[in-house]
């Protein structure tokens, strides 16, 4: 069985591991360009590339999948696995293997196609999630599915556990998956089209906290995007305009505030919302480290712009 694997994202890692630990061993590994990061801006690999690089794998990093066809082309693949790869992938490419071109997803397929499906299944409160393995085709996380594996959202949850569950889950769908594959018994499962929801990729600014949405929303929403893409609101402090970092946990408290007035009451910082209001435990004011609320409020007077 010739394989390539495509993967850029650390949720790829575990799966990529399997492969080369239990087989069949990929060929080589596409994955994205090294990138500049940080203030001195030094370019910095995929982590999945040192992985392969330490298993001797070979590496391929186009800017472009194109760019690469004809080598791929010449590796004469059975199987492609994709997760987490960060391009699209042409009609052209994804029938270049003999067998299938797969990829695992982070949701239950047809629920919360796109970039952000793992915050967006505990932003909007669903009791489970998975991964799902399909059939790539050159719409978006659109093609039949081959098999789900689902595991429950803790009611604690947050964006980055639940990332690093469905990485350490990734394996055993894919590898079951590419069994079935052998076997001439995977099933081809269409998605239901009326069920279907998007999620696109976020940016930093999409954390901000929108309080005309009641608490228990934004309770989900700030547990979802922590650590990335984090949330934030901006308050006056002692007369100062100011963004404040806010970190999980928060608590959904049952108390009448007008939507975004803050209440400092016996050291709890209160926020309210369209629906009940928000007591924060955990903050970064800015310019600042990350602290405890009852350290924050020592010599600030906070209010909402």
């Amino acid at each position: 069985m010739r394989i390539a694997f495509l993967g850029t994202g650390d949720i790829a890692i575990p799966a990529f591991k399997r492969l080369i630990e239990q087989g069949p061993r990929p060929l080589v590994l596409v994955t994205q360009p090294d990138k500049p990061v940080g203030r001195h801006h030094m370019l910095t690999p995929p982590a999945i590339k040192t992985v392969a690089l330490e298993a001797g794998i070979p590496v391929l990093q186009p800017e472009r999948i194109r760019d690469i066809h004809d080598d791929l082309v010449a590796m004469q693949f059975d199987l492609v696995v994709v997760m987490a790869y960060g391009q699209i992938l042409s009609s052209k490419f994804i029938a270049l293997p003999t067998l299938a071109c797969i990829n695992l997803h982070a949701s239950l397929l047809p629920r919360h196609r796109g970039a952000a499906c793992i915050q967006a299944a505990i932003a909007q409160g669903d009791p489970e999630t998975g991964i799902s393995v399909m059939h790539v085709v050159r719409a978006l996380d659109a093609g039949d599915v081959i098999l789900t594996k689902a595991i429950p959202i803790h009611p604690d949850e947050t964006g980055g556990r639940l990332h690093d569950r469905l990485a350490e889950l990734a394996p055993e769908a894919m590898s079951e998956a590419i069994a079935l594959l052998i076997s001439g018994t995977a099933p081809r499962s269409p998605q239901d089209e009326s069920k279907v929801s998007y999620i696109s990729k976020l940016e930093r600014d999409d954390g901000l906290l929108d309080f005309t949405r009641s608490a228990l929303e934004l309770e989900r929403t700030i547990r979802a995007y922590d650590p990335w893409p984090g949330t934030f609101l901006t308050v006056l402090e002692n007369g100062k305009p100011r963004r404040l970092k806010v970190f999980p946990p928060t608590r959904v408290i049952d108390r009448d505030l007008s939507p975004g007035v803050i209440e400092v009451v016996e050291g709890e910082l209160l926020i309210g919302t369209m629906e009940g209001a928000l007591k924060l435990e955990v903050v970064q004011p800015e310019g600042s480290k990350r602290m405890s609320v009852s350290d924050y409020l020592r010599g600030k007077l906070p209010s909402k712009i």
